[in-house]
């Protein structure tokens, strides 16, 4: 299977979903060695860009081992989202996303992210002042089914975005007062993509190369996006590449622990040669516990973790950590 959104092709077709506060530069380059096809940026503030912010176009910076990477931007009004867009243009990302979706109070409060949602028209001018601006380069949106079950947007609103020159557009199958509880409305997906010319990327309860399939399958999207479920856990792009080429075994085959300590090494130096020590250990936390997930002895070691400063102690922390679950025999057997 293949995704071609513009003339970006994006094989295989599962995408990585933006996520403040992870999809840095680090976490997008793990996730595109383990197969993933299209890692997203976190978001990024209109004004933030065209104020010049130093740690926002530090945000924009991408390398070209990513590619193909999509930049995701948010704001509320449709000049400055054009004028945010022509300037990450000029960072040559292969696809420019608009985020309308981001149920964050924050976000939602200032008229962003799924506040959108109550505001098709606004919405739709947001989409073409971004496509207008971004010249060649696809504009995707990525989008919840509507602000709450009373008013379910999605199918509509697609299309409009469809109209105004949206190359494809992802959906996350729940609302925005559903945050992230409950179960995604696969079948809403579904209607959705059939309702369109171009790719629909389904989102949401995608934690498994088996899930990934059922998606695909239940709802014939033309692409699977995985958020949550890449948590600590970057081989489920593999898993998944594995299990769309036909090998369930290799879909089914977890990592081994020297693999677990591999990565998780790899993430913590990335994470403070990209941020810093200081800011770079704290970043790292929230995923060492996420890799911690569950591992033996998970919870003691999450709070050794939130007492360490440095990346000698991390690194020694780890080391221990991991020693203890090859040389423990009921430990292991556990994994």
């Amino acid at each position: 299977m293949m995704l071609k959104i513009g003339s970006v092709v994006i094989d295989p077709p599962v995408v990585l979903a933006p996520m403040a506060g992870v999809t840095d530069q680090a976490f997008r380059l793990l996730c595109k060695r383990y197969g993933c096809g299209l890692v997203c940026t976190e978001m990024v503030s209109d004004q933030a860009i065209i104020h010049g912010n130093r740690r926002t176009r530090a945000m924009l910076t991408i390398d070209d081992a990513e590619r193909p990477v999509s930049i995701q931007l948010f704001g509320s009004d449709p000049d400055l989202m054009g004028q945010a867009a022509a300037i990450v243009a000029e960072y040559h990302p292969d696809i420019i996303d608009i985020n309308m979706g981001c149920p964050a109070p924050k976000i939602v409060g200032n008229g962003e992210g799924a506040a959108l949602l109550r505001n098709p028209e606004l919405a739709v001018r947001i989409a073409a002042a971004v496509v207008r601006a971004a010249a060649k380069i696809p504009v995707t949106v990525k989008m919840r089914t509507g602000w709450d079950d009373d008013s379910i947007v999605a199918v509509e609103l697609a299309r409009r975005m469809q109209d105004a020159g949206a190359a494809a557009v992802a959906l996350h199958g729940r609302t925005r007062t559903q945050f992230y509880s409950g179960q995604a409305d696969w079948e809403l997906i579904r209607r959705t993509a059939a309702n369109l010319t171009i790719p629909l990327i389904g989102n949401g309860d995608v934690d498994s190369a088996a899930r990934a399939l059922e998606m695909f399958d239940r709802t014939r999207c033309a692409g699977v996006m995985i958020g949550q479920g890449a948590l600590g856990n970057p081989w489920i792009f593999r898993q998944v590449a594995a299990a769309l080429a036909g090998d369930n075994a290799a879909a089914a085959v977890p990592p081994p622990l020297a693999e677990r300590f591999a990565v998780i090494t790899e993430h913590l130096e990335a994470q403070v040669q990209q941020c810093g020590e200081a800011r770079g250990i704290k970043e790292m936390r929230k995923h060492l516990a996420w890799y911690f997930k569950g591992l033996p002895g998970a919870a003691q070691h999450r709070d050794l973790v939130n007492r360490q400063t440095t990346l000698a102690g991390m690194q020694q922390l780890l080391c221990s950590y991991f020693h203890d679950l090859e040389n423990e025999p009921r430990m292991h057997m556990q994994i």
